[in-house]
């Protein structure tokens, strides 16, 4: 158990070139290796650096690099544009993808009797943890998990282990975890380290991953004064308190308390990010607990076509709705489609106001029947973007030129802001 590498600060300003000298010493320091696993994040985390990161770890080992697998979760496999992107250089044929119905074995359970006592008997079954074959049963001699910490909605704070879990993770547990975390309740999660969930994946490696060579390679990433992105951190280790120390900084840099509440918020999801409400609801998840009680929160979305990255829970989605807490708990009880799919059951509450403030999605590629149909108010794209022209605006407040006072957020998957009451 050791802490190879820890260095940033709230101020910090990592170059690539320090990134490099710093990864590559490490990787020397912890000797030789003959097949290397990466798991890095996929598109949806392109900010994280760590595409630059798995180029940098492709460059050390070269051909002993012999397998990566983006750590998709339930989302789509990564197209040959996103690849080449995220990961200039390295051969397609080296990326292999993670099918989460079907590639999976479950490795050990987490008793029912912890999983109940950490999450105040909310859930009182045993967990199963499940990773993809490869990882498991590929014979790598390193598994390399590269990602962002940065708070999050379903476990706290994201990455460490949660890459390994349910980046890797099987239809079971990736859904079970969800409904924990939903159900425990995003406001008493958010932006704290040791959750719930947490605790149940720190169970799971300690006690079933104790032969499997993992690697944590952990970035902080922040914003200048003027929207450009930095990397506050960096943190190499293979156990708890690398992810630790990463969660201590990133309070520091991605968590913004506010003095009041907000009565409007408008959020932009990059065209090349978002594409379907699964991800572009982070900009309810992370500004809820800011937005005051009848405030209203502005979705503009250029790109999101779909509700679901996955067609089944898409359909679902499609089929409840982003409903209240209440109301979906009564949609489990009822119906067996949503009971087999909880992360689907999760998401809607996730991506629900509770009624408690107004959602208006300004959608490029869903009608207003279907942006209304799941429980949202619709806004016209390009009349939004003329009255909110995000290319003038800085992330905070910004007044409109008939002076209406608003609060900007440029990126909702780089932070968290909340209220201070809320706290």
């Amino acid at each position: 158990m050791t802490l190879y590498y820890a260095e940033g600060s709230a101020t910090a300003e990592i170059s690539d070139e320090q990134m490099r000298e710093a990864l590559h010493g490490v990787l020397a320091q912890i000797g030789q290796r003959t097949k290397v696993l990466a798991l890095p994040p996929d598109f949806t985390r392109y900010n994280s650096r760590a595409g630059q990161l798995t180029c940098m770890a492709y460059e050390f080992y070269g051909s002993a690099m012999t397998d990566i697998m983006p750590a998709l979760g339930t989302h789509v496999p990564m197209p040959e544009w996103q690849l080449d992107k995220m990961f200039p250089g390295i051969p397609h044929d080296l990326v292999r993808p993670h099918r989460w119905r079907d590639d999976v074995v479950t490795i050990g359970e987490v008793p029912a009797d912890f999983v109940s006592e950490v999450t105040d008997g909310i859930w009182e079954q045993a967990w199963p943890a499940q990773l993809n074959k490869l990882v498991w049963q590929g014979g790598h001699d390193l598994v390399l998990s590269i990602g962002q910490v940065v708070p999050h909605e379903v476990i706290g704070m994201a990455n460490y282990n949660k890459n390994i879990f349910v980046g890797t993770g099987g239809s079971q547990g990736i859904n079970e975890s969800h409904f924990i975390g939903a159900a425990y309740g995003m406001e008493r999660m958010m932006g704290r380290a040791n959750t719930p969930l947490r605790k149940i994946l720190n169970y799971a490696q300690d006690q079933f991953c104790q032969n499997l060579p993992l690697l944590y390679v952990l970035t902080v990433v922040g914003s200048r004064e003027d929207g450009s992105l930095v990397t506050r951190g960096l943190f190499i280790g293979d156990h708890h308190d690398c992810f630790e120390k990463a969660c201590e900084l990133s309070v520091l840099v991605n968590f913004t308390q506010l003095e009041e509440p907000l009565d409007k918020v408008v959020v932009y999801l990059d065209p090349e990010e978002f594409h379907s409400t699964w991800l572009g609801n982070k900009s309810i998840y992370r500004t809820r607990m800011a937005i005051a009680d009848e405030g209203e929160l502005i979705v503009l979305a250029p790109k999101v076509g779909v509700f679901g990255e996955d067609p089944q829970i898409d359909a679902l989605i499609r089929k409840y709705g982003y409903r209240t807490t209440p109301q979906i708990m009564t949609f489990m009880g009822e119906n067996d489609d949503l009971r087999a799919n909880l992360s689907a059951a999760a998401h809607l509450i996730h991506g629900s106001s509770e009624g408690r403030f107004k959602v208006t999605y300004c959608p490029g590629e869903l009608t207003r029947e279907e942006i209304e149909s799941v429980g949202y108010e619709y806004g016209d794209l390009q009349l939004m973007l003329q009255r909110y022209r995000v290319d003038e605006l800085r992330d905070g407040w910004n007044e409109t030129a008939d002076g209406e006072r608003f609060y900007f957020i440029g990126n909702p998957a780089l932070g968290l802001w909340a209220h201070k009451d809320r706290l």
